[in-house]
């Protein structure tokens, strides 16, 4: 009996002791790759791969995690599939489900993905969306546990997030907060994180402890953090904005060695990538010591692991060797008579 039918959208569908638990099986399974042992818990199944738009991390870390595992997978970009368009995303959800063991999608509305999880029977994964990014932020909370200082726990953990409410600010606030940990977001007022996700975090607060502050000061964000994140200051749709954001952050919100001069010495420096080098952040920082961009990345395939392991591994059917043995012998037999009456 395949376990009940589980998507990866949101974190906060998810309760802290679980996260956590996914996190351990992220570290099961980078050890075992790192000593050539990764298990093929996924042989034979194939993941369908959905991008409404370009991507280095999400799309490796998925299609090499899934290869890693023992199965394959499928990039599906638009004009190779009809999702949305000749085709409604119900029908392409339910098409596609009865091909593939697990989808990925990295779409351009939360909607989109919201449709495909109403209509799929196996497992689907967000792998962004204008709303989120909630791959991303279980291998930051996993890099930070690789990178802390060995005598703080997750609730003694500072982050400060510097410059605009992205979709990876949203998530990054949210897992914080539910792991108990002390979150800031520091921009300019028109750029800060909306009272809709500050809710959602401090929600998060009273069950979990921890802290969440919002402000555009950010000598008091960055005193006491252990972990400095940044992001693009502008996405797909916003090119016209780009002279009015880069007067609103520059220069006081981009991630330098001035700013990184006011944060406690320990303090390490995040990026999810790809970034503006120069902008958001200057090269010194990113190819510094505090730097832990590349790190992070890498952990983007062993946490695509786990994701795909964690959910779709229980659903599979594994036939017993003599099962196996007797549908090849009567395939064997047939195609042998085929021949015969060829």
């Amino acid at each position: 009996m395949p376990s009940p039918l589980r998507h990866f959208i949101d974190t906060q569908d998810f309760s802290r002791e679980e996260l956590l638990r996914i996190m351990e099986l992220i570290r099961l399974l980078k050890d075992a790759d790192k000593n050539g042992a990764c298990p093929r818990l996924l042989q034979g199944a194939s993941l369908g791969m959905i991008f409404e738009e370009p991507s280095t991390r999400t799309r490796v870390s998925f299609e090499v995690a899934m290869t890693k595992l023992g199965g394959h997978a499928l990039y599906l970009r638009p004009g190779e599939i009809h999702l949305g368009q000749r085709e409604s995303v119900k029908d392409t959800a339910r098409v596609i489900s009865r091909m593939v063991d697990v989808i990925e999608a990295r779409t351009l509305k939360h909607q989109t993905v919201l449709d495909l999880v109403a209509n799929a029977t196996v497992p689907v994964m967000n792998g962004l969306t204008d709303y989120n990014h909630p791959t991303q932020v279980v291998c930051d909370v996993f890099t930070m546990m690789e990178h802390k200082l060995p005598e703080k726990s997750l609730s003694d953990l500072h982050v400060t997030f510097v410059g605009d409410a992205t979709n990876v600010c949203s998530s990054l606030m949210m897992i914080c907060t539910q792991m108990g940990m002390h979150f800031t977001h520091v921009a300019p007022l028109r750029y800060q994180a909306p009272k809709a996700w500050q809710d959602i975090a401090r929600a998060n607060i009273k069950k979990s402890g921890g802290s969440l502050t919002v402000t555009d000061d950010v000598d008091a964000a960055v005193k006491d953090a252990d972990f400095i994140y940044t992001d693009l200051w502008w996405w797909i749709g916003q090119e016209s904005e780009i002279p009015d954001r880069k007067r609103a952050f520059m220069p006081t919100y981009q991630v330098n060695d001035k700013l990184l001069a006011r944060a406690p010495a320990h303090a390490k420096f995040m990026h999810c990538l790809p970034a503006s080098r120069g902008v958001e952040v200057t090269d010194a920082v990113m190819d510094g010591p505090r730097s832990i961009i590349y790190d992070q990345a890498e952990n983007r395939l062993h946490t695509e692991k786990a994701l795909l392991a964690y959910f779709v591994y229980p659903r599979l059917k594994f036939a017993s060797p003599n099962v196996v043995s007797n549908y090849r012998t009567c395939v064997d037999d047939f195609l042998h008579a085929s021949e015969l009456v060829g």
